[in-house]
């Protein structure tokens, strides 16, 4: 009787060994469970509000503008000087363009021979050509961009094609990558579509200056 009294109390003490070595693990979840609903809602944080800037909003107009000023500026110079080299009158209207055989050409109320010798200078001048060939360019791209965004400021009036020049990454928007692609859009879209933006698809570029 004694060996089954000692197995039986044997065994109640391995029983209840092993019951409190579970019950810490039984109540782990339960205080886990506990600690998320104790959880305070502030530490959950949402984000909410109106949509996203257009990134056409985020465009340097300015230092467009600046850029072409340049240029301009120089070309101005230049047939001021032409002017006064040619005994012109200071007030005379002049427009310069570019033909269909590339060269400039020079519309103004003057005599015919000086107008021909303005012109061989003009085309001669390496520096004059590069300047009226970027603002050629670049001049058209810019008073879109500008007129677009003035007419959204001033009337909420979003320009769907100016959208589509613009990069969601502003790296890609510089003068020159606006440029390219409003070169392609004109090439693209009908001329209704650039006249209802304010644009003709046929414009050329001419510079008109009084001199």
């Amino acid at each position: 009787m004694s060996l089954l009294t000692s197995l039986a109390r044997m065994s109640a003490s391995l029983q209840q060994a092993a019951s409190q070595r579970t019950q810490p693990q039984a109540s782990a979840p339960a205080e886990a469970k506990g600690a998320e609903r104790d959880k305070s809602p502030q530490d959950d944080v949402t984000l909410t509000g109106g949509p996203l800037p257009r990134a056409s909003s985020k465009l340097a107009i300015a230092q467009y503008k600046t850029s072409i000023s340049e240029d301009s500026g120089f070309v101005k110079e230049t047939l001021r000087h032409k002017v006064a080299e040619y005994g012109i009158h200071p007030g005379t209207r002049i427009a310069v363009n570019r033909g269909d055989d590339g060269r400039l050409q020079l519309q103004a109320a003057i005599p015919a021979e000086k107008r021909q010798q303005i012109e061989q200078d003009l085309n001669n001048n390496r520096g004059f050509r590069e300047a009226f060939q970027r603002l050629s360019t670049q001049e058209p791209t810019v008073a879109f961009v500008d007129t677009a965004l003035k007419l959204n400021q001033a009337y909420g009036v979003n320009n769907p094609l100016l959208d589509s020049l613009v990069s969601e990454n502003q790296q890609f928007n510089g003068l020159n990558d606006l440029v390219h692609r409003y070169d392609k859009l004109r090439q693209t879209v009908s001329a209704q579509q650039l006249e209802a933006a304010g644009q003709r698809a046929d414009a050329g570029y001419s510079l008109n200056t009084r001199a």
